[in-house]
């Protein structure tokens, strides 16, 4: 906040559906030492400093609670200063916080207003002479050339109506008129700490029919293109993840009842002329074929991919290509549905699904630096959070997803996510951050349970259609359980008295296995209920053989196919995979008909669909946990425990696998396997565990007898 404190929040006296131009005019006798630039834009905002952007950020600012939390960025700019007049430059969209479409309650918002700014530039010279240029009345405005913006939507932009070097030194703004003061969205300022969202690449698309582009992969972001039109001419451009056999765009990603102008597309109005290059600025789609209207011959499109900016800490290959693309698709949709929340798919919603999110975080743990994008979405939960502590069942919400969306599954992503991070990066943070926003939801859970018995969620979300969903009184018992547990793991690291959540996670115990456990096996039995006993640790150890032997068995009969939804699938990796079945889990994902991830590719997909027939979304990551299982085991690389450990899982149907993850390595094929860690590690290998010492070892598969590698002799020791 200190960075703002002497900035108001101004906005144009009348917007409309337009985006606003602001600018600032001052002069300055020398370039200063440094000069930095805070802001915050709502919706988004592009700002300039004669007439260069400040950042390759877009879409900024971040989706939050408005009302409660507000993002500001920061930027360095002194490079861009000159002396004399320099102008700083802003266009503002609606973004999240002006919401024009009645879906979702957005429009509802108790934050929703027209677009507004604040913003500082600080600027320091040798001397130590200081001067501020704030946001206020005196910078003056207009309405901008994008006459209408969605961020879901689409964007209008009339070329026509750019104002020309506006944020330039020497443009006459005469006849703008001055800035007012606005009142506040209400939410406390804070600076951004997560990875801003981004144009990560460019690809080329191909046209496959008149006008019907294909960039070859389901995305997020936008087209780009470059025309050479006549004055007032408009060319449309329609996004569609999936094209009919007829040629046709399917059409189904704009389903949802909404009020708007645009439906996933964007129009441009050609200012003629000469070349005009064009992408939008305040909305994003997910899309793989644009459908291009209206264009002169003088045409070139592109396509722009955007998303948050994850650095990647992990990869997996294998000699198997079919599970390389299923590493590969689930990789693209966790990137391509993050844009400052996790969403569920970036073509419908858009929406933060606590339940998608949790399903997908220890893979996307694996595959990207997370800490800082969850740390921030975990401070979206405490701004959401009800004084009951009760949660909705996407974040931030507008205010829908309180009473239908949420429930147990969905909720403890704010229990778990933490824990993970800590499992995964010995990250306490936000364990700490959270604990008593985490403390506050496990009483509403408490509230919510009879005899410690829950049942107020969706359950087993998108199971196959010929599937009878597994009882979400038992799943979301399951994770009553895996809650208390957590609480107090979560206690013990932050050095807290984990005594009460051990007891709750007892009595949730005997009651989940006098209602669900008959004979060792959960009732109603089924693929998903077995495999949620197994995974959530709520069998004993002398009834865990038969009930994996009777999962696999379960499989197998259905033609080795799954039989579950979202919660299932979560569960069946490690539920076989533990109890020497991986085999069984090998057929089922490359089984070529449906259910099954080979499946999805066998109809072309290049990301995870939202449902095994692929009728709805074909970008989800809430089918992930299978890129788990290839770290996990196939590599095995197991980084949540309190030791390192390396315990590769070799299928008969692989020749080979190789899987960094950050300053940790395993490759394998059939004859020896390599392992580089970079502190003291078990490796599992031929039933025998070896203490291997920091670097780099390779073993015969056929012993336990290290061989030369780069870095000498392994050391180990037999444990």
């Amino acid at each position: 906040m200190l960075m703002l404190q002497n900035a108001k929040w101004i906005a144009a006296a009348n917007t409309a559906d337009a985006s606003p131009l602001f600018r600032k005019s001052f002069t300055l006798d020398q370039v200063p030492a440094s000069a930095v630039l805070s802001a915050c834009c709502l919706g988004y905002g592009v700002i300039t400093v004669n007439g260069q952007p400040v950042t390759d950020d877009v879409l900024t600012t971040g989706l939050t609670k408005f009302d409660a939390s507000v993002l500001y960025n920061t930027y360095d700019v002194a490079a861009l200063l000159r002396p004399g007049e320099n102008v700083i430059g802003v266009m503002l969209g609606n973004g999240w916080y002006n919401d024009i479409a009645e879906v979702w309650d957005y429009e509802k918002a108790p934050w929703r207003h027209h677009p507004k700014m604040i913003l500082s530039l600080e600027m320091e010279w040798p001397d130590l002479t200081k001067r501020e240029i704030r946001s206020d009345p005196t910078w003056t405005t207009c309405d901008g050339p994008a006459v209408y913006n969605h961020v879901r939507c689409g964007e209008r932009f009339d070329a026509r109506l750019v104002q020309k070097g506006f944020d330039c030194p020497g443009f006459d703004d005469s006849a703008w008129k001055n800035a007012f003061i606005c009142r506040s969205p209400g939410g406390v300022l804070k600076p951004t700490e997560m990875p801003p969202i981004r144009v990560l690449d460019t690809l080329p698309m191909k046209e496959i029919a008149p006008g019907l582009y294909d960039c070859g992969q389901n995305l997020s972001g936008w087209a780009k293109i470059r025309v050479k039109g006549q004055p007032g001419q408009k060319i449309s451009i329609r996004y569609d993840e999936l094209v009919d056999p007829d040629g046709k765009l399917h059409g189904h990603v704009n389903s949802l009842n909404r009020s708007h102008e645009l439906l996933h597309c964007d129009e441009y109005i050609c200012a003629g002329g000469g070349w005009e290059e064009w992408e939008p600025h305040f909305c994003y789609h997910g899309f793989r074929y644009a459908l291009v209207e209206g264009a002169p011959a003088d045409f070139e499109i592109v396509t722009r991919l955007v998303h948050t900016d994850l650095k990647s800490l992990g990869s997996f290959s294998c000699s198997d290509e079919t599970l390389n693309r299923i590493h590969a698709a689930s990789r693209w949709s966790t990137l391509t549905n993050y844009h400052s929340v996790p969403t569920d798919c970036p073509h419908r919603e858009q929406n933060g699904w606590t339940g998608d999110a949790l399903l997908s975080s220890e893979q996307a743990l694996m595959n990207f630096d997370m800490v800082e994008a969850y740390r921030k979405w975990m401070a979206d939960f405490r701004d959401v959070q009800r004084p009951s502590g009760q949660l909705p069942g996407v974040v931030p919400t507008g205010g829908w997803g309180f009473n239908w969306g949420s429930g147990p599954a969905w909720d403890s992503a704010f229990i778990l996510i933490p824990l993970y991070v800590w499992r995964y990066r010995k990250d306490a943070r936000l364990l700490e951050e959270n604990w008593d926003a985490m403390e506050r939801y496990m009483r509403y859970f408490d509230s919510m349970a009879m005899d410690y018995i829950a049942d107020f969620g969706l359950g087993d979300w998108c199971p196959p259609e010929t599937t009878v969903m597994c009882p979400s009184a038992l799943t979301d018992t399951a994770y009553y359980y895996v809650d208390a547990c957590a609480m107090a793991e979560a206690a013990r690291v932050l050095d807290k008295d984990p005594a009460h959540y051990r007891a709750l996670a007892g009595n949730i115990r005997r009651a989940f296995r006098e209602k669900f456990v008959k004979n060792g096996l959960p009732q109603p039995e089924g693929q998903t209920a077995i495999a949620c006993a197994l995974y959530q640790g709520l069998l004993n150890e002398d009834e865990k053989p038969a009930a994996a032997a009777r999962l696999a068995q379960l499989v197998e009969e259905n033609g080795f196919h799954i039989d579950c939804g979202i919660l299932g699938n979560k569960y069946i990796y490690r539920s076989l995979s533990d109890a020497g079945y991986g085999e069984v889990l090998y057929k089922m994902i490359t089984n070529p008909t449906c259910p099954s991830y080979a499946y999805w590719l066998a109809q072309g997909m290049t990301t995870l669909c939202e449902n095994w027939e692929m009728t709805n979304s074909l970008n989800h990551h809430m089918f992930s946990e299978v890129d788990l299982w290839f770290y996990r085991y196939l590599a095995g690389i197991q980084t949540d425990g309190e030791v390192l450990t390396i315990a590769p899982l070799f299928l008969e149907e692989l020749d080979w696998v190789k899987a960094p993850h950050r300053n940790i390595s395993v490759s394998w094929n059939r004859e020896t396997v390599t392992v580089t860690v970079p502190e003291p590690a078990v490796l599992v290998l031929d039933g025998e565990k070896l203490l291997l010492e920091p670097g780099t070892s390779t073993f015969s598969r056929s012993g336990v007898s290290p061989l030369p590698s780069r870095r000498g002799l392994a050391s180990h020791v037999k444990l």
